[in-house]
């Protein structure tokens, strides 16, 4: 990878570009996921390449839900492993989640090499791999997940796009956290915590709001959940995006 200063204007944004490059010829990211990443960009910079104060709130929010949830289960693709593996393993260990292995274009070589890289950066369980169970509705490889995973989660936090598997969860009751840059999306509005926000912000964020709230009885984090309001967060990722807001050349 060619060396990127410190001071390009462009730094986060090129060198998220090669992880998911890497991702590519490591067999973790799908080819698909470089389109992917690229229309998320294009969000991302309208919303001005920073995390806006209701993205803030959602990830507060989601925090508590995670923490609050009798299993709750983060969902990982082929992007977001090769984006922030570090950021996961952390995530996980802050609110007790498990790390399930989630694909649109699965194969059980893929599945494997996403799980050992999340073991590479501190995993100690990731499910994914048994694939003993579907969700109902789906007829692509979405559907299918491990039984003691994403089946069997109250709470699933799903990090970008994935509209047809976001209704399919919410048919199933589970309560969704998605992270999805465009607010529009079918799984942005699906979810019952929007987080409109790139992941590289949102699951840090994510774990720190999890850390202070870490002490928090559950009368204060039932708080917080309740107080989040999903539309209002919804249309205020919307109002930035139009008032075209960017994070310069």
């Amino acid at each position: 990878m060619t060396e990127i200063p410190d001071d390009h204007p462009r730094h986060d944004s090129l060198v998220t570009r090669h992880r998911i490059e890497d991702g590519v010829d490591d067999g973790i990211t799908s080819r698909q996921g470089l389109i992917a990443q690229g229309r998320g960009e294009a969000y991302d910079y309208l919303l001005g390449e920073e995390t806006i104060p209701s993205a803030d709130a959602a990830e507060r929010a989601a925090a508590a839900q995670l923490l609050t949830a009798d299993h709750p289960v983060v969902s990982v693709n082929g992007n977001v492993a090769a984006l922030v593996p570090d950021a996961l393993v952390a995530l996980a260990a802050a609110t007790g989640a498990d790390l399930a292995v989630n694909l649109f274009n699965r194969t059980e070589e893929r599945v494997e090499r996403i799980a050992d890289h999340l073991r590479e950066h501190g995993a100690s369980g990731v499910l994914g791999t048994k694939a003993d169970a579907r969700i109902p509705g789906l007829d692509h490889e979405r559907a299918t997940v491990d039984s003691d995973g994403i089946y069997d989660a109250d709470v699933v936090l799903v990090p970008l796009e994935d509209g047809d598997r976001a209704a399919a969860l919410a048919e199933m009751g589970k309560t969704e956290l998605v992270i999805d840059l465009n607010p529009l999306s079918r799984s942005a509005q699906a979810a019952s915590v929007p987080i409109i926000d790139n992941v590289v912000r949102a699951v840090p964020n994510i774990t720190a709001h999890a850390r202070d709230l870490s002490e928090a009885d559950n009368d204060a984090r039932e708080e917080c959940i309740q107080e989040f309001d999903r539309e209002a967060a919804l249309r205020a990722a919307e109002e930035r995006i139009r008032g075209g807001v960017s994070g310069g050349a």
